[in-house]
């Protein structure tokens, strides 16, 4: 007899700042997923099914992402915590488990350096919020999306040329790319489209020594160069943190691809976490 998988709830609740929506499934031990910088909740369904049956799962939209309220705020990673503490409050939910994946895993570990006393521990995976090796890392994504769109518009008339040419896929890509983007204008704005000083502000890497939460951080076998110095740069900085190498995958693409490798991953750390 087969069995079926429970369905995943959703959710909504009225904060200060606006309407969250949130994904849920499952009791005991409360995980909380972050979702990425052009992503949704919906990144984190497969890992949500597969520790459903054993942890309280939930994936909220961050503020100005998905289903929830976009309202016109100055959005900043310090906003997303505010955002996610009045959401726990919320929900009366004082300890968690937060994971969270590069934009998600910078608010998660914000809030666990303004709030240790509520988290149990972090997993991590492609943590953004502190500098990169890599010189003006956003300069195309801010042409893409800039104002007036030249760029665009150089693209469009180019277009018809690679298509005779046959290059038009490099085009193609970046026309994509941008779409991508524009999708998600408070990941634009968190990243890359506020003044560098603002940026710097909520950057971690002068306070990560502080955290002595115990940290799982999760690295992909084909990380981009970018992504794998910050997080080589977490794992100098935290005090008590686990690094596992997942060679089969571009950390990116972890909770999609290899949901029951990660939720596998999870599973360990937090039963870890509980005996120290």
């Amino acid at each position: 007899m087969t069995t079926l998988a429970t369905p995943i709830r959703n959710s909504r609740i009225q904060l200060s700042l606006g309407q969250i929506f949130w994904r849920e499934l499952g009791q005991g031990l409360t995980l909380v997923f972050l979702h990425g910088n052009w992503q949704t909740s919906d990144q984190w369904l497969a890992v949500i099914q597969a520790l459903g049956h054993e942890f309280h799962c939930l994936a909220p939209d961050l503020l100005g992402c998905g289903e929830s309220d976009r309202p016109k705020l100055n959005y900043s990673i310090a906003t997303q915590v505010e955002c996610l503490s009045d959401y726990l409050d919320a929900l009366h939910l004082r300890q968690v488990y937060l994971i969270g994946h590069s934009m998600g895993a910078w608010i998660a570990t914000s809030y666990a350096l303004k709030y240790p006393e509520r988290v149990h521990g972090l997993v991590l995976v492609s943590p953004e919020g502190v500098p990169s090796r890599i010189d003006d890392r956003w300069r195309l994504e801010r042409w893409l999306v800039g104002q007036p769109p030249l760029l665009y518009w150089i693209l469009c008339l180019v277009q018809p040329i690679a298509k005779l040419l046959k290059r038009q896929e490099g085009i193609h890509n970046l026309l994509v790319r941008r779409q991508q983007l524009q999708r998600s204008p408070v990941a634009c704005r968190i990243l890359f489209r506020r003044r560098p000083q603002e940026i710097m502000a909520d950057y971690l890497h002068t306070r990560l020594n502080h955290l002595k939460l115990p940290v799982l951080l999760l690295q992909g076998g084909r990380d981009v160069k970018e992504v794998s110095s910050m997080a080589t740069t977490y794992a100098s900085l935290l005090p008590n943190v686990t690094v596992e190498h997942m060679l089969q995958s571009d950390s990116s693409e972890l909770p999609e691809t290899a949901a029951e490798a990660f939720a596998r991953e999870v599973r360990l750390f937090v039963m870890s976490s509980l005996q120290r």
